[in-house]
């Protein structure tokens, strides 16, 4: 049995982060549960990754054009390295909820720069958020806005406003989908003068007020002369919007709910647990950190161990911060960058504006093969300094038997509970090598290969799917 504290730490940590290892963990927990809680609400503390230091070695991501994997590469970086990892994490989250792919923006340094804003303000307040969002460049092309005019209205940012990004279907009618696209008529992007003689342009923000349809509007009930954030703040006010946010939070953080798609007529999974992340966002005003912070803190979030499958963006930054090595940006970092798009995830390119389909979805009969194949490659490889800790672990035991030997890799893996009928599968496969012995260099040799099989065998399994 996984001991308590640790065994909530690594949650924490998971859910919050991208894993731990165990002496970070021990550490944690040293400093008490409610203390790292507000480590990881204050990022600014914390070290971010070296973002020059990529720039260095890999100069072509800035503007890559011909080579698809480095468009993703710097953050898989970031994820990999940074010590700010709920900062990081809520980059994930925001990417997923405001969905804004590469397969039309083609410009990946665009798409870049909004994850860059996510990281900004993501952590902050949610109203000053979809302000920067509807100004963010990549969204205005994405969504069409840079062809919405007070002459010929075009309502495809709005309605994904109100239906995606904040309320829901069902909280707003088609008469407020078109008053908030006028609102936001005028507010386009307008390129600039390369920096250099060839290259990508640089897109910005650009408010064209003779383009701005500067009539009588009435959204949600209320009539003005409405500009975009007039609409916001309308929206902002709306009990349905922190009730989406709070299912968004539940679905990425807590539980894996339905699709959203099926929200409007899907009841949560735990009402209880979405009307105390709800009031949170709505007391506190829309504030990110405040409403984390209840829900890290909240006993629905301590008791759902093992309730959500993990991402592919997940799989790949979790696994490759467990086995290490990957600090230094080294070639090969933009085909690592395209593993979590092999599973179903390409980072920067969602499949539409409703972003990946997530939960039991993540998982097909390719997908599958893919995690447990990419894994089991990463934790077979006992040169690792991750898979060395485990093995000094292991090693400072002595002679370990077949049962410690299963016990303590699951510990440290997770700690990792697993059914008895696949524990007692690790353990026959165990037994047929014997115990563990380190006396002689060939001993070690041959123990540090039977642990990095266990560790491949492990990562194999359905439980390990989770986190």
């Amino acid at each position: 049995m996984a001991n308590v504290d640790i065994a909530l730490m690594a949650h924490l940590m998971r859910r919050a982060g991208f894993g731990a290892t165990r002496e970070e963990l021990e550490t944690r927990v040293a400093k008490g549960y409610e203390a790292t809680v507000e480590e990881l609400l204050r990022p600014e503390d914390q070290q971010p990754a070296d973002r020059y230091e990529f720039l260095r070695y890999h100069p072509g991501f800035w503007k890559p054009v011909t080579s698809p994997g480095m468009g993703s590469a710097v953050w898989l970086h970031d994820l990999v390295n940074t010590e700010r990892v709920l900062e990081e994490k809520m980059v994930l989250f925001w990417h997923h909820v405001f969905a804004t792919g590469q397969s039309k923006i083609d410009h990946y340094h665009e798409v870049i720069r909004q994850t860059d804003m996510f990281r900004e303000r993501g952590m902050g307040d949610y109203r000053e958020l979809l302000v920067e969002l509807a100004k963010n460049p990549a969204m205005i092309y994405w969504l069409d806005n840079c062809d919405n005019h007070a002459h010929a209205v075009n309502e495809n940012w709005g309605r994904e406003l109100l239906e995606l990004f904040s309320m829901g279907v069902g909280n707003y009618t088609e008469d407020d989908v078109r008053e908030c696209s006028r609102a936001f008529t005028g507010w386009t992007l307008s390129p600039m003068i390369p920096r250099g003689a060839s290259g990508r342009y640089d897109w910005s923000f650009d408010y064209r007020e003779e383009d701005h349809d500067d009539g009588e509007k009435t959204f949600l009930g209320h009539t003005g002369n409405f500009d975009g954030e007039d609409i916001i703040d309308i929206i902002c006010q709306q009990p349905a919007t922190a009730r989406f946010i709070a299912r968004h939070l539940y679905n990425f953080f807590v539980a894996d709910e339905p699709q959203v798609a099926a929200w409007s007529v899907t009841p949560p999974r735990d009402p209880e647990a979405i009307d105390t992340l709800a009031t949170a966002f709505t007391e506190s005003k829309c504030d990110m950190r405040s409403t984390l912070g209840v829900l890290f803190r909240s006993d629905f979030f301590k008791d759902s161990q093992f309730a959500k499958i993990k991402s592919p963006a997940e799989v790949v930054v979790g696994t490759l911060r467990a086995v290490g090595g990957y600090e230094f940006p080294a070639p090969g970092i933009g085909d690592m960058a395209k593993q979590a798009g092999y599973m179903g995830q390409d980072l920067l390119n969602p499949p539409s504006v409703e972003g990946w389909h997530t939960g039991v979805e993540w998982i097909n009969s390719g997908s599958l093969m893919k995690r447990i194949n990419f894994t089991a490659d990463m934790v077979g490889d006992v040169n690792r300094p991750g898979i060395q800790i485990i093995i000094n672990a292991l090693k400072a035991k002595g002679e370990v038997g077949p049962e410690d030997f299963v016990d303590t890799c699951l510990d440290l893996l997770g700690p990792l509970e697993v059914r008895q009928e696949n524990r007692q599968l690790l353990l026959d496969h165990a037994a047929e090598s014997g115990a563990l012995r380190w006396s002689t260099e060939r001993e070690a040799a041959s123990s540090s290969e039977q642990v990095g099989e266990m560790l491949q065998l492990i990562v194999s399994l359905r439980e390990y799917l989770y986190c």
